[in-house]
């Protein structure tokens, strides 16, 4: 059982930044597979950015070259620093870890960009 607990969500202006950490409450560093999934109202599900146990990095289209995942094994910690922030970007942001076939997901996190 793998526990993950978001934070960082908020909001900001356009062209802002925010970061958003996933604790887990076990060891990430075997964990194969962790990462970002979005939500924003009346839309599909969509994977943002993985990162897998040796760095390897997957991005959305959409945010590829604004947001950078990553992950502190020392600290049982995922990230994502998101840049450049833009209207579209409002969502509520989940995180997931994937040991080997099952996902586990955090709560959830909402990120609102308005001026």
């Amino acid at each position: 059982q793998v526990q993950l607990v978001e934070s960082g969500g908020g909001s900001v202006q356009p062209a802002g930044s925010l970061r958003l950490s996933c604790a887990a409450s076990v060891s990430i560093s075997s964990i194969n597979t962790m990462g970002w999934y979005r939500q924003a109202p009346g839309k599909q599900r969509e994977l943002v950015a993985s990162i897998s146990s040796g760095g390897n990095t997957l991005y959305a289209d959409s945010v590829k070259g604004r947001f950078t995942i990553s992950r502190d094994n020392a600290k049982n910690t995922m990230y994502l620093q998101m840049n450049s922030l833009q209207p579209e970007d409002t969502a509520v942001y989940s995180c997931y870890a994937r040991p080997v076939l099952v996902k586990y997901w955090g709560q959830g996190t909402q990120v609102t960009v308005s001026s």
